[in-house]
């Protein structure tokens, strides 16, 4: 397997960008997921690491070769499409064995790579079907081992998951990793879905608009947000962000909202002044606020949502906003139409400059 490098890469169709100057490394062996809403240039980027599309500007490199305008026969990588792109007249068998029949891989090795790439994907009772008789999480795994039989040098998965359903999207997401892992394989994976990328990746790379936003670990990017629209774009329910003006009162920096003023910790105060922030955006996770009487802002209870495990209170403050609260299924919510105070504690609270949207670094 060889790392993926993409350096300054941009893709115009025409006036509209799809790509704008994205620089990326993606390590041998890695797992790395791009993330975004739809339109947001992750799988142009996929197209063009594979050769679909040509980009405008930049240098794309495969291990130590410059693929930039290497033909996609020849760049050795394999890509999964979220339609699977099985042939419907060949058997299981035979579309896996394709891509090495092209190849001109000999029949005894064709053979044998074939039956590995079977049974690490638990298709041996398929093999003679076609791909009309067979389930849509079938029809993944003879995609998936069409791809693995090439041994390429890097794997480009365009969600693969997208037409299965919830629980078989849950199975197919642990076997994907399993299997990386014992491939020991290079894949990028591209997705909409939050949910797969937070449990897959070794890294997520976040896109909007063509243009990357925040490259890090799952967890990272979860709880340092680079900017709003991450903060805003990961977790479910998203982070909770609030936009008021920086104030101090006494020896307190203060965010000042219409629903209260919530105070800011020393270092992302001191950070705030350093930066020259005046108006900014507070961010604070669901599950990191408290309903009780200590709390700094007043909101009224609209919605309080069961979903078995736990509990989420939707309150509006004074402006309008909507704050969601996260709480253990064994609390006893406040009643809908009430109003109450919030809180939260210090070490969570996020600051954004409401001007440039990146995070205040302490």
């Amino acid at each position: 397997m060889s790392g993926v490098v993409l350096e300054g890469v941009a893709k115009r169709f025409g006036s509209v960008v799809a790509v704008d100057d994205m620089t990326l490394e993606i390590h041998d062996q890695e797992f790395l997921v791009l993330l975004g809403p739809s339109g947001c240039g992750k799988s142009t980027v996929l197209r063009m690491i594979a050769g679909l599309e040509d980009p405008t500007e930049g240098t794309i490199r495969i291990g130590a070769r410059n693929m930039t305008d290497v033909e996609p026969k020849d760049r050795d990588v394999a890509m999964v499409f979220k339609s699977y792109a099985l042939y419907p007249h060949m058997t299981v068998e035979r579309n896996i064995e394709f891509p090495l029949k092209s190849r001109n891989v000999p029949k005894e090795e064709r053979r044998t790579l074939v039956a590995a790439a079977v049974s690490s994907l638990g298709l041996d009772d398929l093999l003679g079907r076609k791909p009309s008789e067979l389930s849509g999480g079938q029809r993944q795994r003879v995609a998936l081992a069409r791809a693995i039989v090439r041994r390429p040098e890097a794997y480009l998965k365009d969600e693969p998951h997208s037409n299965l359903d919830a629980k078989l999207r849950e199975q197919t997401r642990a076997e994907l990793v399993e299997l990386q892992r014992r491939l020991a394989a290079t894949v990028i994976y591209v997705t909409h879905d939050q949910v797969e990328a937070m449990t897959m990746g070794d890294r997520i790379a976040i896109m909007e608009a063509g243009v990357l936003q925040q490259v890090d670990a799952p967890q990272r990017v979860y709880a340092e947000p680079a900017n709003l629209f991450v903060a805003r774009f990961i977790g479910n329910p998203p982070m909770n962000t609030i936009t008021g003006t920086l104030a101090r009162v006494g020896d307190e920096l203060v965010m000042r909202t219409e629903a209260g003023a919530a105070p800011l910790p020393a270092d992302v105060a001191a950070a705030a002044q350093r930066d020259g922030v005046e108006r900014a955006v507070l961010g604070v996770r669901p599950e990191h606020l408290v309903i009780g009487s200590e709390g700094a802002l007043d909101a009224k209870v609209t919605v309080v949502e069961s979903l078995g495990h736990e509990l989420h209170v939707i309150c509006h403050l004074a402006d309008g906003e909507m704050i969601i609260v996260r709480q253990a299924a064994d609390v006893t919510p406040p009643s809908v139409g009430s109003t109450v105070r919030i809180a939260a504690a210090a070490e969570h609270l996020h600051l954004f400059d409401a001007e440039t949207e990146l995070r205040v670094k302490p």
